[in-house]
């Protein structure tokens, strides 16, 4: 019995340090709880013109990530990210259109960075939307929204 009960313990403490670095996923409903918890980082990693079609999540900061054909500076943008980032505790939220990219980025940023508490909108925008949740108009990349 004792012996089970240390394997046990053994295993859920192997189980959350493999897991501290893993990317978490939202719903919609999840990040507006967390929004009202705490001051996560909510940065919308679309497009420009995506902002401007849609506007953004209130009180989240445009910094695009992939361009139109895909590719990405992945120091720029790091150096980006780290003038918005408070402190190391505070999540960090991604969001896209549908879930994709900002799975992507969450990925390298937990998996290849080590980076804790970093979340995404696992639906993206689209369903953020299709809840009607407020919206605000878009602005200038790095300022609050």
């Amino acid at each position: 019995m004792i012996l089970k009960l240390f394997f046990t313990s053994l295993f859920i403490l192997c189980s959350f340090n493999l897991s501290a670095t893993e990317l978490g996923q939202l719903t919609p409903q999840q990040l507006k709880k967390l929004q009202q918890q705490q001051v996560p980082l909510v940065i919308d990693i679309r497009t420009s013109e995506e902002w401007e079609e849609t506007g953004v999540i209130p009180d989240s900061y445009p910094l695009q990530f992939f361009d139109k054909q895909g590719s990405f500076d992945e120091k720029k943008w790091l150096l980006e990210l780290k003038k918005l980032h408070s402190n190391s505790n505070q999540p960090i939220v991604l969001v896209c259109r549908s879930g994709n990219r900002s799975g992507k980025v969450g990925k390298l940023l937990t998996e290849k960075l080590g980076m804790e508490n970093i979340y995404h909108l696992s639906s993206g925008i689209n369903q953020w939307l299709e809840l009607n949740y407020q919206m605000t108009e878009t602005c200038h990349p790095n300022k609050v929204c």
